[in-house]
C-alpha cells in the first residue's frame, strides 16, 4: 500500500471527511513522526509499534568491486519495532 491508497481508504471509511482533508491529516501525522525522529525522540503508537533512531558508528568498510577499504561515516537510521497487538494479529494464522 502506498500513501495515496491509504488516504483513499481512510476517506472511504469516513465519508463525512473530504479526501483533501484526510490527505492533510495523514501528511501532518507523517511530518510529526519525521520531526520527532529528527530530534532523536521516540514515537510510540500503542498497539501498532514504536519508531526510534539508532546510531550506526563510523567504521571501515570495503568497496565490493575493488576490495579497497573505505571509511563509512557515522549515521543515524530510523528503526521500527512492531507492537504486541500487531505481532499477535500478524501471527494469528490468517484470522484478521
Amino acid at each position: 500500500m502506498i500513501k495515496s491508497e491509504l488516504i483513499e481508504r481512510i476517506a472511504q471509511r469516513n465519508p463525512h471527511l473530504y479526501q483533501r482533508d484526510v490527505e492533510h491529516i495523514v501528511n501532518a501525522i507523517l511530518e510529526e513522526i519525521v520531526a520527532a525522529l529528527a530530534r532523536r525522540d521516540r514515537v510510540e503508537l500503542r498497539g501498532f509499534g514504536a519508531f526510534s533512531v539508532k546510531n550506526r558508528p563510523a567504521r571501515i568498510g570495503r568497496n565490493p568491486r575493488t576490495g579497497e577499504q573505505v571509511v563509512v561515516s557515522e549515521k543515524y537510521v530510523p528503526f521500527f519495532k512492531t507492537g504486541k497487538d500487531m505481532r499477535e494479529r500478524l501471527n494469528a494464522g490468517g484470522q484478521v
